[in-house]
């Protein structure tokens, strides 16, 4: 790393400012933008005078510190510095060193992603986050293991091959065969490692990939065995048939947070139909559902025992219709609207009449006499019509007429006419299609009575199977298969639809048309709703009865309670809310798919299901099976292994059941898999468990969160993480999900290629996702980072570097970091900054230790403001040595020097790559020993003890910037004089002397700033200020009601002594009232009396600063000295030349004909402004030897007036 500022090279502006790197220039147009984002384009530079500027440098002093760029490439910087690191195997030396130390574990789990996708800004956001808290868990005295894993197995997979191989149900796998399609989803497993291996290592993340773990190996799928195993001896997995969420799409059922994960709206048929009584025919229970397409399989109707049911007479069919009376607006609403319709029509026409009325014009006789005959006939029209209407409103108020009232009750055991007959037999089988009752049901929609479909419904099943219509482990009716096709049990109509499809001849369309047919369709419309969808096919879900594996969560949920109150969250409110809440309501885990890539169940069942026998292990299984050899526990490698039975050869031998496990149950198990436990790492692993850290996104809450703290609970009673940080969502600039077909968002690594990799890092820490909020992605938040961080702090080292050498040229000697020169300072300058950057390790030790990334970078501005607007600025001609002391020059370099040093390990684990190039371009001046090969191997600092005169300091520092600000404000917005012509003093006004001291100690900064070359003290309020009392009418008249307006003029009257006193007291009596200064707006101005152009004043309300404007020729003469100063010091940087080259500077003068000072004389006048600020005197041109090397000329307006110079090499 030692030669690492001496090999770069990056292009240099001329002019001062930042050159914006080429991928940023060539998006923004030369107006406008441009200059808008503090960006100038770079002037042409001089190859040669580069040439002249090293040779020059290379027979100066010994110089120390290598010079960096003017303007920065911060992309470019960090590609370096990852070829560095990797040539150096700086991150594996990091944990080797930590190791060897034996320093206390830190661990941290990584969720497994699957790699059939390309990383985006969630996955470098989560990434970020891991790698802040683990770098900094190494750099506070830790020894961290980052391995990054792999989710191999599961649907992700799958579902890629299903399209590259066009297959659609189960049948197309077996044909193809198991080992074929396994090796299929194999080999596009990793297809993407590669791309994740590069942005995420382009993003800076230090992890282990070439220690992954992936979830397909052996040693990762036999701990989940022993995971299982141990469940299930302890009683909490069982063999059961529920009704689950179902993909069609993947045949295989879901989880309930795996449905949770995508709801979409969705319009579907809603539909009303009739059950004839079997006692009486003409009297119908109505039900209402929204999945027609159960409708086949409807074995019973449920009531709620509670609810009043009524029978209706319906006016139009002449039928009896039994539902809820509180539902009855929901089947005659259209009765109501057409009522509502007719009178809004009346009412329009109505309207329309009088309209027309008002438009009438005046006619004559015979027109009018046909005009009122043709109104008699259009009056007995419209009686005809009121009669019609008359008889149909009558029709219509009264569409249905009450019969009878009942309760839920008395409907229990009534029988109907089922809808189809393809099931008739299972009335007398079971006792179908009959009326049942259980509180699911509402009136909160539907009619009260809700058809029962048990293949199809959880509470279906659970109802019918209270009431022994379906017998627990027996047959279903259950015409779908497992690709979600009607089988031919439903009739050649419907055999071979899909349940879901869409179009005039779906399922659901046929089966309404022969409903409507058969007279039992009351009521068909759409109805819009959220209806949940497969998380990976994106394809519509439903409800099916499936065989499957389930943990018995709910029996230990008191547990999970328990163990979730042990962990730390960030944010707490998604602990304490959604993750609690999701954990009260735990239900049965089903584990198992319906599958073939993934871990296989462990469990191997005789034919008749009465020997069961689980293995956890391969010893196991090959002791209990006899097969030796097995090293792949894939479906194709283990299916045709099978047990004896235990009962004896007579009993044929035991197979495995055909299930893999779910890849949420992989993923909980990570813990264990990665590291082989129990087989492997027993005792490292209790020794570290639980992990002290994960993080990932807020989906996880119902996904790996929540299967890590099943299983541990299950397995230790504890959970399997201590701390844990949530993230929130990252969309697109317009609040949208970022798509790659909509192209709402920027490529990430066009981002990163344009603004470097820390932007990006600092950006999406610094924003509410941290917060697990959601946060809208825009590239110019990025480019902020870079203006507003990295370049005043880089420039802020920049000028340091500038300085040492200045200072080691003028001294002689070397500047080399020594702490006891910082450490005695007594420059009140000095004491604040060491406070401030002391005050920010403290502040970042507290936040990093509740895990609050996002305050950090806040804080991390601010000090760089300070840094960089206070403490550098006001301090350059200090470090620049220009009075001469080069003492003080030391003191305040060593200052700055400490101050980027301890910034440097301080950010470390924040913006990984610009404390690496900025450590090592400042590490040279560090003592040998302590040139660390890394700034990633030095810890983080402490908090240095501070001094009594710190909080002095501050007082101190914050009354300077206050005058400065003041001063400088004057200049500004009241003065024509520039601020680069010296006034003649500045007067600051304070009633206190504790106030006037501490700028008395600061004066010579508050001259510089200000440029005055006296700053005068006084407590004259009397003389130079008057205090405005400006009462808060709104708050003194609530208080003081009528009395108010009288207390005000006492107020307004108030003398300046008794404002003096009100402002000590912090009171004043007024009219008899009390009055606070809260209740007032004390306004501090320039007595009028003083006031004048050449007085000029400005006050915070606390300060008072008035400047004396009036000039005289000496004042003016070094105003045009300084331009003059400044026309060269451009010309340098024009030339491209270092602060340690020496130059002679040769002039033409041509003074206009009305230039009040001629340049000649101001260039005579000012000779110790030339020697102070440039080293030089000026030289006439015509003296200028004509060998001389002539380095840059240019010309140049100062005034009214035109100056030539010319830069020569100096002998």
């Amino acid at each position: 790393f030692a030669q690492i500022s001496e090999n770069r090279t990056f292009a240099a502006n001329n002019n001062g400012i930042p050159r914006v790197p080429s991928a940023i220039a060539s998006t923004l147009s030369p107006a406008g933008p441009l200059i808008q984002t503090g960006y100038r384009k770079p002037r042409t530079t001089m190859a040669s005078t580069e040439a002249k500027g090293k040779a020059n440098e290379a027979k100066a002093s010994p110089i120390t510190f290598s010079l960096v760029a003017e303007s920065p490439e911060f992309p470019k910087m960090e590609e370096q510095t990852l070829a560095d690191w990797k040539k150096s195997d700086t991150f594996r030396e990091s944990v080797r060193r930590s190791k060897e130390a034996k320093l206390p574990e830190f661990m941290f789990y990584d969720g497994p992603p699957f790699a059939t996708g390309l990383p985006h800004y969630g996955h470098i956001l989560a990434g970020t986050i891991k790698d802040i808290v683990t770098r900094y868990a190494h750099q506070t005295g830790h020894h961290v293991e980052r391995r990054f894993g792999w989710d191999c197995h599961g649907l992700p997979v799958e579902h890629e091959i299903d399209k590259k191989l066009g297959i659609k149900t189960k049948e197309d796998v077996l044909e193809m065969g198991i080992a074929r399609y396994n090796a299929e989803c194999r080999s596009i497993v990793m297809r993407y490692s590669g791309a994740w291996r590069d942005i995420i290592t382009r993003c800076g993340r230090w992890i282990d990939f070439d220690n992954d773990y992936k979830t397909l190996d052996t040693s990762f799928m036999e701990s989940v065995w022993w995971v299982f195993k141990q469940m299930f001896d302890k009683n909490l997995v069982y063999r059961g048939f529920k009704v689950m969420p179902y993909s069609t799409a993947c045949t295989t059922p879901l989880s309930n947070f795996e449905t949770a994960q995508n709801y979409q709206e969705v319009r579907d048929p809603s539909v009303i139909v009739s059950f004839p009584l079997i006692k009486d025919g003409t009297t119908h229970l109505l039900a209402w559902t929204t999945t027609p397409w159960t409708l086949p399989s409807n074995l019973a109707l449920c009531v709620n025992e509670s609810f009043t049911y009524v029978k209706v007479k319906d006016t139009k069919t002449g039928n009896n219709y039994i539902m809820a009376k509180s539902r009855l607006d929901f089947l005659y609403r259209s009765s109501k609207k057409k009522e509502v319709e007719q009178k809004d029509t009346s009412g329009a026409s109505a309207k329309k009449k009088k309209k027309k009325k008002k438009k009438k014009k005046a006619k004559g006789a015979e027109a009018e006499a046909k005009e009122e005959a043709k109104k008699e006939e259009q009056s007995k029209t419209e009686e005809k019509k009121k009669d019609t209407s008359k008889k149909e409103e009558s029709t219509n108020a009264t569409p249905y007429t009450i019969l009878e009232e009942m309760t839920g009750k008395d409907l229990l055991g009534l029988e109907y006419v089922p809808l189809f007959d393809f099931f008739k037999d299972w009335r007398e089988k079971s006792g179908a299609f009959r009326v049942v009752s259980d509180d699911y049901v509402t009136d909160g929609n539907g009619t009260g009575i809700v058809h029962q479909a048990p293949a199809f419904g959880e509470d279906d099943y659970r109802v019918c199977l209270k009431n022994d219509i379906i017998k627990r482990g027996e047959g279903l009716v259950c015409p779908v298969d497992d690709n979600g096709i009607y089988t031919d049990e439903v009739g050649p109509e419907l055999k071979g639809k899909h349940v879901k499809g869409k179009g005039k001849d779906c399922a659901d369309a046929i089966i309404c048309r022969k409903l409507k047919d058969k007279g039992r369709l009351v009521l068909k419309e759409e109805y819009q709703h959220e209806y949940p969808f497969c998380w990976r096919s994106d394809t519509p879900l439903i409800y099916k009865a499936v065989p499957s594996w389930f943990v018995n969560v709910p029996s230990i949920k008191d547990k999970l309670v328990n163990n979730n109150k042990k962990t730390y969250w960030v944010p707490n409110a998604i602990k304490e809310g959604r993750f609690h809440n999701w954990l009260m309501d735990a239900r049965d885990w089903a584990v198992s798919r319906n599958r073939y890539w993934g871990t296989p169940i462990p469990v191997w069942t005789s034919e008749d299901g009465k020997e069961v026998v689980v293995v956890g292990s391969i010893s196991e299984l090959e002791k209990l099976s006899g097969k030796t050899g097995i090293t792949d526990l894939h479906r194709d490698n283990i299916d045709d292994i099978t047990i004896p039975d235990p009962r004896g050869d007579k009993f044929p031998p035991l197979k495995r059941t055909t299930e893999v496990f779910d890849c949420w149950f992989e993923s909980g198990s990570m813990p264990y898999g990665q590291l082989h436990y129990p087989f492997e790492n027993k005792e490292g692993f209790e020794a570290k468990f639980p992990a002290d850290f994960i993080a990932e996104g807020l989906d996880q809450t119902r996904g790996w969160f929540y299967t890590l703290m099943v299983i541990s609970t299950a397995l230790f009673d504890k959970p399997a993480f201590k701390n844990l940080i949530v993230n929130g969502l990252v969309l697109a600039a317009d609040r949208k999900k970022m798509s790659k077909r909509l192209k709402n968002y920027p490529d990430p690594r066009k981002i990163i290629d344009t603004y470097g990799a820390d932007a990006l890092r600092l950006y999406l820490i610094n924003s509410p996702v941290v917060r697990a909020k959601e946060f809208a992605f825009k590239e110019p938040g990025v480019k902020s980072v870079v203006k507003d961080v990295f370049l005043p702090w880089y420039h802020s080292m920049r000028f340091f570097i500038e300085n040492a050498r200045r200072y080691e040229s003028q001294s002689g000697s070397s500047l080399k970091y020594e702490a006891k020169i910082q450490s005695k300072t007594t420059n009140k300058m000095d004491l604040w900054i060491l406070e401030r950057v002391n005050w920010l390790v403290q502040f970042i030790r507290d936040e990093m230790k509740a895990y609050h990334l996002y305050t950090v970078i806040p804080e991390l501005v601010r000090f760089i403001g300070n840094l960089t607007n206070t403490y550098v600025r006001f301090n350059r001609d200090r470090m620049k040595g220009t009075d001469g002391n080069l003492e003080e020059s030391l003191a305040s370099l060593q200052t700055l020097y400490y101050v980027l040093l301890k910034l440097c390990r301080l950010m470390a684990p924040f913006t990984p790559f610009l404390v690496e190039f900025m450590f090592q371009s400042l590490k040279v001046g560090l003592d040998p020993n302590e040139r660390e090969q890394s700034v990633h191997f030095l810890m983080i600092p402490d908090v240095d003890g501070t001094t009594d005169r710190a909080e002095e300091a501050q007082n101190a520092i914050e009354t300077m910037v206050s005058v400065v600000d003041l001063g400088r404000s004057v200049r500004t917005d009241k003065s024509d004089v520039p601020l680069k012509t010296p006034i003649r003093k500045a007067i600051v006004v304070h009633s206190e002397e504790k106030f006037l001291s501490a700028v008395k100690d600061l004066s010579s900064y508050i001259k510089d700033q200000i440029n005055a070359k006296e700053i005068v003290l006084s407590t004259d309020l009397k003389t130079y200020a008057v205090y405005n009392v400006l009462p808060d009418r709104r708050v003194l008249g609530k208080r003081l009601g009528r009395k108010m307006p009288s207390v005000y003029k006492g107020l307004v009257a108030l003398k300046m002594e008794e404002i003096q006193k009100f402002r000590a007291d912090g009171k004043i009596s007024v009219e008899g009232e009390e009055i606070s200064l809260e209740e007032v707006d004390l306004k501090l101005d320039l007595n009028p009396e003083v006031a004048s152009k050449e007085m000029v004043g400005q006050s915070n309300g606390d300060v008072l600063v008035v400047l004396d404007l009036k000039m005289d020729r000496g004042l003016l003469s070094e105003g045009k000295a300084r331009d003059v100063v400044q026309a060269v010091q451009s010309l340098r940087k024009a030339a491209k030349l270092n602060p340690l080259d020496k130059v002679d500077v040769f002039y033409k003068a041509v003074d206009a004909d009305d230039e009040e000072i001629p340049l000649v004389d101001v260039i005579k006048e000012n000779e110790d402004v030339f020697k102070t600020r440039l080293g030089t005197t000026f030289q006439p041109l015509e003296s200028m030897p004509k060998d001389s090397k002539k380095i840059m000329e240019s010309v140049t307006e100062v005034g009214k007036s035109k100056l030539t110079i010319v830069l020569v090499k100096k002998e």
